[in-house]
């Protein structure tokens, strides 16, 4: 699929038709043919058409194994995030994927890092939860937030201390209320959702509805590596749980 030059006077015209496009590519899972359809825009002044590059970017290194290209995707991509909220501060997508995006980033960069951006991910998240109440990626998303940091290890914590007079704190029961709403939002949006909802009952000892919820992640049909990563989780802690799953 190939997009031919346009004047400035066109241009509009041609966003709305990679965006509609990049749609439909995405409802198909064609990760990498989103990023070649969008890649050819990177230089364009349009946020709808820069975040989802970032999103492809992102995508496009999911997919491979070599972790270096991993890592790169995901500067790439930040890049991209990154002026998409520049070029547009009222678009929740802008801001939900800055947000993601510098998280990821942040994985490279070590606990210190991840720490020291905690506020400003958390803040993007609930601008673009602000922006659009129903978009349930970015609830779930805060839900990841608060997982972590009820889940951060001693030394982690001791860490936060050391970064912040009042350092990022969440609880379980926070975090199983944002990924609850993201499902009534969107009901079996993601494949991650459940298992984080499966996780979150079994931090909490909640072993029956952690049953449930792992179980309906292992049997979510798997069509990312996202889902493949849901799975293979869910089947690991059901096992722990003494639960078959042949």
């Amino acid at each position: 699929m190939f997009f031919t030059a346009t004047t400035e006077k066109e241009k509009p015209d041609l966003y709305i038709q990679l965006v509609d496009t990049a749609d439909k590519l995405y409802t198909e899972n064609e990760m990498v043919k989103i990023y070649e359809l969008l890649i050819q825009h990177k230089e364009c002044d349009n946020a709808n058409i820069l975040w989802r590059l970032a999103r492809a970017a992102r995508d496009k290194g999911k997919l491979v194994k070599d972790k270096e290209v991993q890592k790169q995707c995901v500067y790439e991509a930040f890049q991209y995030a990154e002026r998409a909220l520049e070029l547009d501060d009222q678009n929740f997508a802008c801001h939900k994927w800055y947000a993601i995006m510098l998280n990821y980033r942040g994985e490279y960069e070590g606990t210190k890092k991840q720490i020291s951006n905690a506020f400003l991910v958390k803040t993007h998240f609930l601008k673009a939860i602000e922006l659009n109440p129903k978009d349930a990626t970015s609830i779930h998303s805060i839900g990841q937030w608060c997982f972590v940091f009820a889940d951060l290890a001693w030394y982690e914590r001791k860490l936060a201390a050391a970064l912040f007079a009042t350092p990022p704190t969440a609880t379980y029961s926070e975090a199983l209320h944002y990924f609850q709403l993201a499902e009534e939002v969107d009901p079996f949006f993601y494949s991650k959702n459940l298992l984080m909802i499966g996780k979150t009952h079994l931090r909490m000892k909640n072993y029956k509805l952690a049953t449930d919820f792992l179980q309906k992640a292992r049997d979510y049909p798997v069509k990312t590596p996202d889902d493949q990563e849901a799975h293979d989780e869910s089947i690991k802690l059901l096992n722990g749980l003494g639960v078959k799953t042949d």
